[in-house]
């Protein structure tokens, strides 16, 4: 832990999601071992952040202006914000992927060289591979576009929207990683796909998965994850001791991905 502090002290990270769950932790910890963080959110968090800014991630005027209020530098960025699916397949991709991707590309000037980008996506986006074509047609949309368009055109279903979402997410990851965008300038573009997490969406996840599939997915593993299991993987990924980790995704879930590949590939 002493060495993971002296990775991120002095840094400037910038966290989204900061008023509950993964993104509190994760500003919290960020803040105990050293860094600066500016926080963002709808909702302003109850605690509060050393700087704190109100911004919605659903419109590409809402990233503009989160961007606007940001400093000249920062050392990395964790997009946890995040829907659960619950508000319909629009909103869930605005804000889960184009959103958290369209931020991403406009700090992107602001890192420093070397500097790292860890996106929140889950287990739920296990499927990329088994919908490939479908990922990488909505991964193509380039900018931000007419969300409410896109899903009329590809026919997407409301059950669909979160595990669509981190989906895409994961494949951008990879994708991002040697983009020159970020490339360029050295700067790492990562994942962490925690499984379920006790977070106050969990319900949510529950009414959209279905209590089967998220009571399944614990008895697996024996438990429900917390915050605080996942904050220190994302806030590795941001420090320099994850400095030769690039367009990778780290399982954050008690082995649950290993327990399915097991039971998928038969082995």
């Amino acid at each position: 832990m002493r060495k993971v502090t002296f990775m991120l002290f002095g840094k400037t990270i910038l966290v989204t999601g900061v008023a509950s769950g993964i993104g509190a932790r994760t500003a919290e910890l960020a803040g105990q071992m050293g860094a600066e963080v500016i926080g963002v959110d709808v909702r302003e968090p109850v605690g509060g952040s050393a700087a704190f800014i109100k911004g919605d991630l659903s419109t590409a005027a809402g990233v503009a202006e989160i961007v606007a209020q940001l400093p000249a530098r920062l050392d990395a960025l964790a997009n946890v914000a995040g829907l659960s699916g619950s508000t319909g397949v629009v909103s869930t991709l605005a804000v889960n992927f184009y959103g958290l991707r369209a931020l991403s590309e406009a700090v992107a000037p602001r890192l420093r060289e070397g500097g790292a980008i860890v996106n929140v996506a889950s287990i739920a986006g296990y499927g990329w591979r088994a919908n490939l074509e479908r990922a990488k047609s909505l991964t193509a949309i380039e900018g931000f576009p007419e969300v409410a368009a896109v899903v009329t055109e590809h026919g997407l279903k409301d059950e669909e929207g979160y595990p669509l979402s981190k989906e895409l997410l994961l494949l951008w990851t990879m994708r991002a990683a040697h983009q020159p965008l970020f490339k360029n300038r050295g700067i790492r573009v990562n994942a962490v796909s925690p499984g379920p997490v006790e977070t106050p969406i969990l319900k949510q996840f529950r009414a959209v998965l279905g209590d089967a599939r998220v009571d399944s997915d614990i008895t697996r593993v024996g438990r429900a994850g917390t915050s605080a299991d996942i904050a220190p993987a994302v806030l590795f990924l941001c420090s320099d001791g994850a400095r030769w980790i690039n367009g990778a995704n780290l399982a954050a879930d008690g082995g649950l991905e290993a327990s399915i590949n097991a039971e998928v590939l038969g082995f």
